[in-house]
């Protein structure tokens, strides 16, 4: 698999840490240390976990922070620092090496970074998803997170489960029933779990893109998954369209992306609906831009396709998606989400 060409478009952290004053950007209530948000994202994720100062999560996360993912919400800095020991537990040598971080100015003081991250690791150790294997794996995360006076106070967290369980040696199906089944045995199935998620996937509003690049994601997005409509999604992606999706697996060209996603779109039935949650964006390089989007897919399981016969289950994809526009076209694309928890959801009505 190629690897991917989105780089962080921000300086060098290298070049930061002795900027001139040209170069500070105005950081209300954060450490003197941070040059700009982008740098502050990158420096406490380097230090929490290259420099393994995992207790630092106690005064970079809020101790009431609530953390979204698609296998349910956790909340609070101190489960923040119980999980990151797990991880490492099971992947001692795990490192998150920052791809990009696209970021807005929410206003009032808070930010929003979507870091995209990579991450090598080998597994020495039990995990979620099985017994430790010794296999050394790549796996691609997306953390958005809102900060505010030096702290993330909320995070929507997606990492490509899917790739990590394969790379694994495990069968994907068989992972999921096995966490349905201990979801059933606790009388929380994860559909039950994700049930605000999915109200608000259905009937909260949309974001309203800004700019003429924002605009052209959300709709790349809307077509490709809200309307069906492949001849518009490739209308908007370059020819030479470079995509990574859930799997790790990569795609070239508007075709192959067509003919990955529609037996998952299929799965969702006529009544699934997407959500644009959240944008961001920033420049690269002239006039090129990279867009960040949060989105869900929500519906029930209402067709055959990516995740076998239909059961009815409400179902939803938790996603983010980062697009690189190029000349008024998406030209690479890089989208995550945890497919892991998707089959988790139609496993838990067969054990419930």
């Amino acid at each position: 698999m190629p690897p991917p060409v989105m780089r962080v478009s921000t300086t060098d952290i290298t070049d930061m840490m002795n900027p001139g004053p040209e170069r500070r950007m105005a950081l209300p209530g954060f450490a003197e240390e941070f040059v700009d948000f982008p740098h502050y994202i990158i420096r406490i994720t380097d230090r929490i976990w290259h420099d393994r100062e995992v207790a630092l999560c106690l005064e970079w996360y809020s101790p009431d922070c609530a953390i979204h993912t698609l296998a349910g919400p956790i909340t609070g800095a101190q489960t923040v620092v119980d999980n990151t020991w797990a991880t490492l537990a099971a992947f001692p040598d795990r490192r998150l090496d920052g791809d990009n971080v696209i970021w807005s100015d929410e206003g009032d003081g808070s930010f929003l970074s979507s870091h995209l991250i990579t991450s090598t690791m080998t597994n020495l150790g039990d995990s979620d998803f099985g017994p430790a294997t010794g296999k050394q794996v790549l796996v691609r995360t997306i953390a958005d997170c809102l900060c505010r006076e030096n702290r993330i106070v909320e995070e929507w967290l997606v990492r490509d489960n899917l790739a990590l369980v394969e790379q694994l040696g495990f069968d994907p199906l068989s992972v999921a029933l096995r966490q349905a089944e201990g979801d059933a045995a606790r009388r929380r199935p994860l559909v039950q779990v994700l049930a605000p998620y999915h109200g608000a996937a259905l009937q909260e509003a949309d974001a309203e893109p800004q700019t003429a690049a924002a605009q052209l994601a959300a709709s790349l997005l809307r077509a490709s998954w809200q309307d069906g409509d492949d001849a518009q999604a490739a209308a908007l992606s370059d020819f030479r369209l470079n995509a990574w999706v859930p799997g790790g697996r990569f795609l070239y060209g508007p075709d192959q992306h067509a003919e990955w996603r529609a037996p998952i779109r299929s799965a969702f039935g006529p009544r699934a609906r997407l959500r644009i949650e959240h944008i961001a964006e920033v420049p690269y390089l002239g006039e090129a831009r990279d867009v960040a989007v949060r989105w869900s897919l929500a519906g029930w399981h209402e067709g055959a396709g990516r995740y076998g016969d239909p059961t009815g289950t409400p179902l939803m994809i938790m996603a983010v998606s980062h697009f690189r526009v190029i000349g008024s076209r998406v030209r690479e694309e890089v989208t995550i989400w945890d497919d892991i928890a998707v089959l988790r959801q139609i496993a838990g009505s067969a054990s419930a």
